[in-house]
This record gives C-alpha cells, sequence and structure tokens, in this order.
C-alpha cells in the first residue's frame, strides 16, 4: 500500500528535487517558520507550507510561481539552460514563460510551441523563421537569442520586456491620446520598416503584439511567427488565411499567399484605430462578417468614438487602412513620418527617445489570479512529454487545460452615438511634416541599409 505523503512532505522533496535550492536552505527556512508558529497549539500542515512559500520567496529562493508549482509536487522548472521563474501569458504560438539563463542569468521570455505543432512541416518552419528573425537587430522589434529543444519540448527565447502589450493597456485604462496613440504606432512602425526590409512579412499585427513597457517603448512581438499561431489548415502555404479577424487585410482575406508590407500597413491602421478610440473598426458578428467588413465597408469615423482627434490624424489612420493596395500608404517608413507631427519629444522623454505614459496609464502587473494552475505549467498537454516527477499522491492530477487560439480582441463596447459619414481617406499625403531627430535617424538609418544591400548586391563592395 502506498503511503500518502503530507503536503509538507511533498513540497520538501520536489523541492530538494528541483535543484532550486539545497537542503540546508530547506532546513533554515524551516527552522524560521516552526518558531513563528511555536504558539499554535495544532499546525495545519496547508499553514506550515504557506508560511515556508513566504519565507523561500521573500529570501529569494524560489520565486511565488515556483513555489506554487513545487507545492503542488512538480520538480522540472527548466528547459534547455534556462529556469523558469514565472508565467507571462498565453500567445498564438503557445505559452509564454519568464525564465533566467542558468550561467548568464539573463532575464528572458520562453515561448513555448505546443506538441500539436510539433510535426515535421510546422518544425521545419518554426526553424526558418528562427534563422530569420535572428538576424533582426531593432529597438522596435523584440529580439530573438536562443531556440532549442528539451525532450519534445520546441521554444524559443527573446528578451523580457517589462509592461504590458497594447491590447491590455487599452482595455484596462481606456482610449490613448493622440500624441500616446502616435508615439507607439511609429515606433511598431519602424520596426516593421526594418523587418520589412529584412524579407519578412509579419502577417498578424495586432494589439496584442505590440509590447509597451512603462516608460512608453515600444515593440513589436512575434514577426514571422505568424503562421506557427494558427492550425496546419490556415498555413499561408497553403493559400489559408492567416492573422486576427479584427486586423485582416483585405488581400489578406482575398490572396492570403500573396500578402506583402503594405498588409502590416493596413493592420497596423487598424491597431492606430483601436488604440486611440478603445474599439475595434468592425465591432460584433463573427470572423465571417468582419472578414465581409474588412472587404466591402467603411468603419465608423475615429472622432465618433474620440471627438477630439484632428482631422489630419483621422486622414492618417483612412490612408493606413484604404483597401485597394494602390492607395494605401504602402510603406511603414511613411507612416513613420505621417505620424511624426504628434509623436513628438518633450520634457517627458527617456534617453531612447520614447514618450513616457503618465503615471495614470502606467501598464500594471499580471494579477496572481492570472497565473495559471500548476497542472497548466507548459501545457497541460506537455505533461507527459516534460517528463514531470510528480513527488507523492498530494500532487494534483492534470486539468484540461485552455487551448491556443487567435481569439477576437473584444474591447468595451463603443458609446452608441448616430449614424456617423464614413472614414474617407484623404485625396493626399500631409506635407511640411515636423520631423523629430529620432524620426529622421529612422529613415537615415533605413535609406543606408537600402544602399548597403544593393552596392553588396552589384559587387561593389564585396
Amino acid at each position: 500500500m502506498t503511503e500518502t505523503l503530507s503536503p509538507v512532505a511533498v513540497f520538501r522533496e520536489a523541492a530538494l528535487r528541483s535543484d532550486l535550492l539545497k537542503a540546508e536552505q530547506w532546513e533554515r527556512a524551516a527552522k524560521e517558520v516552526k518558531q513563528n508558529l511555536a504558539s499554535e497549539d495544532r499546525l495545519n500542515p496547508e499553514l506550515v507550507c504557506e508560511e515556508m512559500s513566504k519565507v523561500l520567496v521573500r529570501d529569494r529562493i524560489l520565486t511565488p510561481y515556483q513555489s506554487q508549482q513545487i507545492r503542488a509536487g512538480r520538480t522540472k522548472l527548466t528547459l534547455g539552460n534556462y529556469v523558469i521563474t514565472e508565467f507571462l501569458g498565453q500567445g498564438g504560438m503557445g505559452q509564454v514563460f519568464g525564465g533566467v539563463h542558468k550561467i548568464m542569468g539573463r532575464q528572458c521570455a520562453i515561448k513555448v510551441l505546443p506538441l500539436q505543432k510539433s510535426d515535421p512541416l510546422s518544425l521545419e518552419s518554426f526553424a526558418r523563421e528562427i534563422r530569420l528573425q535572428s538576424n533582426l537587430d531593432s529597438p522596435y522589434l523584440v529580439r530573438a537569442f536562443d531556440a532549442g529543444k528539451d525532450g519534445k519540448v520546441h521554444y524559443l527565447v527573446t528578451e523580457y520586456v517589462p509592461g504590458t502589450d497594447l491590447r491590455r493597456l487599452v482595455r484596462e485604462h481606456g482610449r490613448l491620446s493622440m500624441q500616446q496613440a502616435a508615439s507607439i504606432i511609429a515606433q511598431a512602425a519602424a520596426g516593421l520598416a526594418y523587418a520589412h526590409e529584412s524579407g519578412l512579412v509579419h502577417r498578424d499585427v495586432k494589439p496584442a503584439n505590440i509590447m509597451v513597457t512603462p516608460d512608453g517603448h515600444a515593440k513589436v512581438s512575434d514577426v514571422g511567427l505568424a503562421a506557427l499561431s494558427f492550425g496546419p489548415d490556415d498555413d499561408p502555404r497553403a493559400g489559408m488565411v492567416v492573422g486576427t479577424a479584427d486586423y485582416l487585410s483585405p488581400e489578406q482575406i482575398r490572396t492570403p499567399d500573396q500578402v506583402g508590407p503594405p498588409s502590416d500597413i493596413y493592420s497596423l491602421g487598424c491597431t492606430l484605430y483601436y488604440a486611440c478610440t478603445g474599439a475595434v473598426p468592425f465591432p460584433g458578428g463573427d470572423s465571417k462578417s468582419k472578414c465581409r467588413r474588412h472587404l466591402n465597408e467603411m468603419p465608423l469615423k475615429p472622432t465618433q468614438h474620440a471627438p477630439e482627434l484632428s482631422e489630419a490624424f483621422v486622414d492618417t489612420i483612412a490612408d493606413m487602412m484604404e483597401k485597394e493596395v494602390s492607395r494605401r500608404i504602402t510603406t511603414a517608413a511613411e507612416v513613420v513620418m505621417r505620424l511624426s507631427p504628434w509623436a513628438t519629444m518633450d520634457a517627458d522623454t527617456n534617453d531612447s527617445g520614447s514618450i513616457q505614459i503618465g503615471e495614470g496609464m502606467r501598464p500594471v502587473a499580471i494579477p496572481a489570479a492570472g497565473i495559471p494552475s500548476p497542472e497548466d505549467s507548459f501545457g497541460e498537454s506537455m505533461l507527459d512529454e516534460m517528463s514531470w516527477d510528480n513527488v507523492g499522491s498530494a500532487a494534483s492530477a492534470p486539468d484540461s487545460s485552455t487551448s491556443s487560439t487567435n481569439s477576437v480582441v473584444t474591447p468595451p463596447p463603443p458609446p452608441r452615438d448616430p449614424p456617423a459619414e464614413p472614414l474617407t481617406p484623404a485625396v493626399s499625403h500631409t506635407s511640411g511634416i515636423l520631423t523629430p531627430t529620432w524620426l529622421m535617424s529612422i529613415l537615415l538609418f533605413t535609406a543606408i541599409g537600402f544602399l548597403f544591400g544593393y552596392l553588396t548586391a552589384r559587387g561593389v563592395l564585396f
């Protein structure tokens, strides 16, 4: 007959097996907890575990997430050379964890590829896109610097970006001002310009893929990974639609295997619309109805949601969201130029040239309620593949976890204003733009890159 271990015994055994702490560290914490609970007539095992967890987290021996995992009997909290420290969220590619390199101590984000997307074709695409992404080095793109395999689990390691994503920022704090929205989107456009020059089209530009730091610096994530965010039937190589319905360009719907940089511009325009209005361009309805509206309808004019928006600003959104590619702003560099009158620098900027978000708009950390249960770590379907060591029968059995999907953004409902004139594109682009120094630097860097590539291809330099 198998003896059932107490919660305290499960916690201790799992903690030691995890290699995240040593026996003397456990004993030192246990001694302190014993002294703290000396007045208790009868010790409750769960109370002891809770107090042990508090001490170990306080002394920075474990993180709250690690403690939660270990208390449930989970002992594997590593992927290759990385120690998992926290759960960051669920993305299109899969679950995202915070981690630290075992030797270098560098903080990072680790994206885990779901097992159902580990077929040979997906892995080939994953490897190819990772190689391309590894060459991207822009302050406006989330950098990828490692990838690996642990057992059957494939993962991508990227830089850790503190803060939140644009979708969460707007949902929790409301629509942004013209300056805030323009500054974030201009930075995202600068990152996309760099990616486009490198031959990569994002295909899934949306608020959730734009990270925003507490000081307002923006970075585009998941460049080149859009195909991995969807099922095999949605792969662009098969001519199927890849993208999120609220931000799909018309050409993604008509000819998904023939999209280029202008498609990202349209999606970025939809993202700007959302950032400054708090509403998606075509709210309500299912994905099919949204696609029809992207093809045939114009959204409400942004001023119906945000009356303070200037006509020039609204015209820029309209030109980004033109349904015909020939009439649309076609380069991300031009988006940067068009937004420059509002993406200005002032006394509230940091050294990187990005505009700080005001205190009332500052992103907040993910609440504890957002952390998945221990059974969900690395994805419930991966537990067997990861060879988890479950200590004692007190460890919880896996539950069915939420599947990885690309859900449609659901912002607060727009105000019920009377019908308004549709968003009409400007006849001509704005002239006489005041261009800040940092924006000019981006464009100069872009021009130098084009010239260098051209001369290299002609054999002039090498």
